[in-house]
């Protein structure tokens, strides 16, 4: 019976890694820092991601960067010296879908520094998903302290004038999202491609 068991058993996990395998084949799994091209309004931002420090993270991310859902989506909120996120919405504001909510891994060392991506969420530690943002200055308060913070996953390598420029575009209160911080102009993310790897 013990046997039956352990037969059982392996055969289970020699299943669970078949599918983990297949279901992360498409995201380029071999790759520990893959990069990817950030095709903006404003010109272009390529980020190199870590998924030695934030394996979970970087897999999310890239599944839908993979998929295209990044694709024509905006940067629907923006505070200089501060933050830039997006995303999350299409152009008229609509929400995008969201895949399941991923592990909080803002305890991996990495610091919400200036030119850093990191993860939104809400204020639940385990419920980001889908929209990311760039750390335009050194946001110490991002970081987990005695509660979770927000879990970075790369920095920019080319393109930090474009998130300068972003940054300083005018914004003001939107009443269709009933948020402040909403650009008068859409910042667009028109498309985000996984580069070959290096």
């Amino acid at each position: 019976m013990k046997a039956v068991s352990i037969k059982l058993l392996t055969l289970f996990l020699l299943c669970l890694s078949f599918f983990s395998q297949a279901k992360n084949a498409a995201i380029d799994p071999n790759n520990i820092y893959p990069r990817v091209k950030l095709e903006t309004s404003m010109g272009v931002i390529i980020v190199e991601l870590d998924r030695v420090k934030a394996p979970l993270t970087v897999d999310n991310f890239l599944t839908y960067v993979v998929t295209g859902e990044y694709n024509n989506t905006i940067f629907h909120r923006i505070m200089a010296d501060f933050i830039v996120q997006g995303g999350g919405y299409d152009p008229l504001f609509i929400e995008k879908k969201v895949n399941e909510s991923i592990v909080n891994e803002s305890g991996n060392g990495l610091k919400n520094e200036a030119g850093t991506i990191a993860m939104a969420k809400e204020n639940r530690p385990h419920t980001a998903n889908r929209q990311f943002f760039f750390n335009v200055a050194d946001n110490k308060s991002l970081d987990p302290g005695k509660r979770w913070g927000y879990a970075v996953f790369g920095a920019i390598v080319e393109g930090e004038e474009v998130l300068e420029a972003m940054a300083q575009v005018e914004t003001d209160y939107n009443s269709e999202m009933a948020w402040s911080d909403v650009p008068v102009k859409p910042v667009i993310l028109k498309k985000a491609t996984l580069l070959p790897a290096q």
